[in-house]
């Protein structure tokens, strides 16, 4: 088996990467920002069946903004899934503050990986690179597709994956000698949480659930079970097909923000009884906007019906995703046993 490194261990994808390297047989290593968090992994794990990893799963520290650490934490690794990256809720003052970590992080890995002879670097990337900026309406996008961070209004999250992941690309390129890389475009990451500390796109669900929002905006997602994340970076990790090409994570069409409502409540009967029935107009979201932040970054796709194409995945690395309904229901139902939800 392979020794792996995983950044952001502590996270949403990263906890669920290390449960499946770990079931898989791998020894693993995980960077955290402090040593306080080993705990936080460890309880992550166990929550997802992984009571005792023992010396199969070691820790190191480093920051995505500090050179030091990363030397140390690639040594002797095989593989690097560079899984952490900053994702708010709110849109932040100023846009470096996502684009500086996303992108001089990547870089950090990138050179720390070439100079300790790493294999192949399977980056986490997002959807967020490949359907904004140009007018992507009713298109199904693609691997070939790129999101343009220059378009006026770019939101700075969608900014700091895209400019990410172009960096590493460029970086291979010109300095990455033998290193391979891979990478993964997830779209709206959900399915079974395993702790409080979660993606911003599960608490899309929580605030449904909790009856936090009071109706539904025109808007279209993407959903992938964070099950299915995982696996597709073991897949890319190893699969002589995966070098040098990016996979966009999704389990099939894009479905309605009121479409979600009702999977949530018709498989949830009374447990879903605070989730939204109506769908809003977009001259009240855009009001709403105005007193709640976070709801500012998704103005700019109210109304757009877009698409993405899993076949590429499919083909190349035989990857088998979920249903959106079972990535949905999964979420609500790991809150609830969790008590991560309004009683």
């Amino acid at each position: 088996m392979s020794k792996v490194l995983v950044t952001g261990g502590s996270g949403f994808v990263g906890s669920h990467c290390i449960l499946q390297l770990l079931a898989a047989g791998h020894d693993v290593r995980t960077t955290v920002r402090s040593a306080r968090r080993e705990a936080d992994v460890l309880a992550l794990l166990k929550q997802g069946g992984a009571a005792d990893p023992g010396a199969r799963l070691t820790f190191a520290v480093a920051d995505l903004e500090q050179d030091a650490g990363w030397a140390e934490a690639v040594a002797g690794r095989d593989y690097v899934l560079h899984v952490a990256s900053p994702f708010p809720f709110e849109v932040p003052k100023d846009e470096n503050d996502l684009i500086r970590p996303a992108r001089e992080g990547a870089l950090r890995v990138l050179r720390a990986a070439r100079d300790a002879d790493v294999k192949r670097v399977v980056l986490t990337s997002s959807y967020a690179a490949i359907g904004y900026g140009a007018e992507a309406s009713g298109k199904v996008l693609t691997e070939e597709d790129w999101t343009d961070a220059d378009a006026p209004g770019t939101q700075p999250y969608i900014k700091s994956k895209t400019l990410a992941e172009r960096a590493a690309w460029d970086f291979i390129a010109r300095e990455g000698g033998a290193l391979e890389l891979a990478v993964v475009n997830p779209v709206g990451v959900f399915g079974p949480v395993l702790g409080p500390d979660y993606s911003s796109s599960i608490m899309l669900v929580q605030r449904f659930m909790d009856g936090a929002v009071p109706g539904c905006p025109r808007l279209w997602f993407g959903i992938v079970d964070v099950r299915d994340v995982a696996d597709l970076h073991l897949r890319a990790m190893t699969d002589p097909a995966a070098n040098g090409q990016r996979f966009l994570a999704v389990a099939g069409d894009f479905v309605s923000m009121i479409d979600m409502a009702k999977m949530l409540r018709a498989d949830l009967g009374p447990a879903a009884r605070r989730v939204p029935t109506r769908e809003l107009p977009d001259w009240l979201v855009r009001l709403f906007a105005l007193i709640e932040p976070g709801a500012k970054q998704l103005l700019p796709e109210l109304g757009k019906r877009k698409n993405g194409s899993n076949a590429k995945a499919r083909t190349l690395l035989s990857w088998a995703p979920r249903s959106n309904e079972e990535s949905l229901i999964s979420t609500a139902r790991s809150l609830m046993e969790l008590g991560l939800l309004k009683a």
